[in-house]
């Protein structure tokens, strides 16, 4: 019986110390801004687009996530419990980009698409500008994603 006992603590131990976005990962996929290739989480689900790079420390390079939208919209970003600094994308069905905003750690304020918007691409604070990636572009990849939204 304590070998059981020993056995559960150490289970639980190791679940506790995963860091929550490890637990939960979100399905992945390939996106590129003209030659920059982007690798992405997909929050396609009500509870992924809920939580987002909520208590995230760091984010890799080229790396990023894309909040699947059910229906175009108005959409609007703030960043209560994020802790990089981001810049986001508003992207129309077809993955032009509406409008990009930078956005800063554990703020309220909000950051909205400037038109009806079915995605939004969070990247690190200033990549897009970096890149020389502007509204009017397109992120390919979003596009075959429109119908994955719950």
């Amino acid at each position: 019986m304590p070998l059981l006992r020993i056995a559960v603590s150490l289970f639980a131990a190791l679940v506790l110390s995963v860091p929550v976005h490890a637990q939960s990962a979100m399905p992945r996929t390939e996106l590129s801004a003209g030659m920059y290739r982007i690798e992405a989480e997909v929050a396609a689900t009500q509870e992924n687009r809920m939580t987002g790079l909520m208590q995230r420390r760091s984010m890799p390079a080229n790396q990023g996530m894309l909040f699947v939208f059910t229906q175009p919209q108005r959409h609007c970003m703030w960043m209560k419990n994020t802790l990089l600094p981001l810049s986001v994308a508003f992207l129309d069905d077809e993955g032009r980009i509406l409008n990009v905003e930078d956005m800063q750690p554990q703020t309220e304020d909000n950051h909205c698409a400037a038109k009806p918007a079915r995605f939004a691409l969070e990247m690190n604070l200033g990549w897009f500008r970096q890149k020389g990636v502007r509204p009017g572009q397109k992120i390919d990849g979003v596009a075959r994603l429109v119908d994955v939204a719950r």
